[in-house]
């Protein structure tokens, strides 16, 4: 039973190990039960060799020598070794997804009209998978998609200068796919060759405004001929709210008594009805706006009374009028944020707030309270000087 490390250096030099009948059997030191079957007729075929539920040894096909790689192969047998260790029977199990799909045929046929009803950002998906992964891996059958071709895919965008968060974006899109693929019984339950590869890198971006910027904003705000985008940005920073959650704000959503507006599930990001806090000046800055009975938005563009679809442009040039040309309308959410944590105002009210359904994304902001603790530990020690600077005045 010779053992190798089962690698294309090793897969080189097979033909000066042929047999001189009969076959070898190459068992891999890595991956246990991986093996590479060595014919002297010089064809080579790769299997995984376990034992099922009755410890019966069972050997399963992976593939011929030249159908698949060697990359190809170890994954594949990896993931029998996974089905095997959860109880399952590869030999049974996996011929039911030697036809699975090409990766472009699931998702125009199975995923765009599923995450369609489901998801409000599928069009987004569908344009970043046409643009990105459809022409490197959507002529690809699923099942024979690896981990290592999937890490070749994000290096290749690396390559092509597309950002760590870009690239992790796809990352996070080819492993929603994959899942559902699974999910529709496509594929075998450990058949998703992202699971393990791993995220890249990314450096946390942080811009607050302060409040000398908020002041030259405003300014800029009261003299801009863009009303409508002025206001947007005022409310978003009123409220510390989403951009989509403010442009597509319904006047019946709007609860002035409790001072609330409530984001529906269907536009919120939770799924979830979402209340947010509306401070004085939001609800005094909403009763300004201008009302027309047949509308039933906030905000509208005139010509085709719907909220509009983006203000980019307008904002883009409302911040470089003020120097604040890196300053995205997000950032108006994190810095509402930092106002209220440099106010004293503890996580769980941030998180209340923003509308954060895991603590550990409002942790993001716990830098910004260190110098408002500083305060309180100062004034504890000043409450513990006290008394010890009475004892000392009366000579106690």
């Amino acid at each position: 039973m010779p053992k190798a490390l089962l690698t294309l250096d090793f897969i080189s030099r097979l033909p000066a190990s042929l047999p001189q009948s009969g076959s070898i059997n190459w068992f891999d030191s890595e991956v246990p039960g991986f093996l590479l079957e060595q014919r002297a007729s010089g064809g080579a075929t790769f299997y995984f060799r376990y034992r099922d539920a009755a410890s019966v040894v069972r050997l399963c096909r992976i593939g011929r020598l030249g159908d698949v790689n060697v990359s190809q192969a170890r994954a594949q047998a990896f993931r029998m070794r996974q089905l095997v260790q959860a109880g399952g029977d590869p030999k049974r199990e996996l011929h039911r997804f030697a036809d699975a799909p090409l990766l472009g045929e699931f998702v125009q046929t199975r995923y765009v009209p599923y995450v369609r009803a489901r998801k409000r950002s599928w069009e987004m998906d569908v344009g970043m998978y046409n643009l990105h992964i459809e022409p490197v891996l959507g002529s690809v059958r699923m099942s024979r998609i690896t981990a290592a071709d999937v890490r070749g895919f994000v290096q290749g965008m690396c390559d092509k200068s597309y950002s760590p968060a870009t690239c992790n974006r796809m990352l996070v899109l080819l492993k929603h796919l994959f899942n559902c693929a699974i999910r529709f019984e496509l594929l075998p339950p450990h058949g998703n060759p992202c699971k393990g590869v791993e995220s890249l890198p990314v450096a946390l971006r942080e811009r607050y405004l302060q409040l000398h910027e908020v002041a030259a904003l405003f300014d800029e705000l009261d003299r801009n001929a863009n009303t409508m985008v002025g206001q947007v940005v005022r409310l978003l920073l009123y409220t510390g709210a989403r951009k989509r959650e403010v442009l597509d704000a319904r006047w019946s959503e709007v609860d002035f008594e409790h001072g609330v507006l409530w984001v529906p599930p269907e536009r919120s990001k939770s799924h979830k009805p979402r209340p947010v806090a509306l401070s004085y000046a939001a609800i005094e800055l909403i009763r300004s706006l201008p009302r027309e009975p047949d509308v039933p938005f906030l905000f509208f563009n005139p010509r085709t009374r719907k909220p509009p679809v983006s203000i980019f442009t307008a904002w883009d040039s409302i911040r470089r009028k003020v120097g604040l040309a890196d300053v995205r309308l997000h950032d108006l959410r994190h810095s509402y944020a930092s106002f209220l944590v440099n106010a004293g105002r503890s996580l769980y009210e941030v998180q209340r707030l923003l509308g954060h359904q895991d603590p550990k994304v409002t942790m993001r902001y716990a830098h910004l309270s260190q110098g408002v603790m500083v305060e309180v530990a100062n004034h504890v020690a000043d409450l513990l000087k006290k008394p010890q600077a009475a004892v000392t005045s009366t000579g106690g």
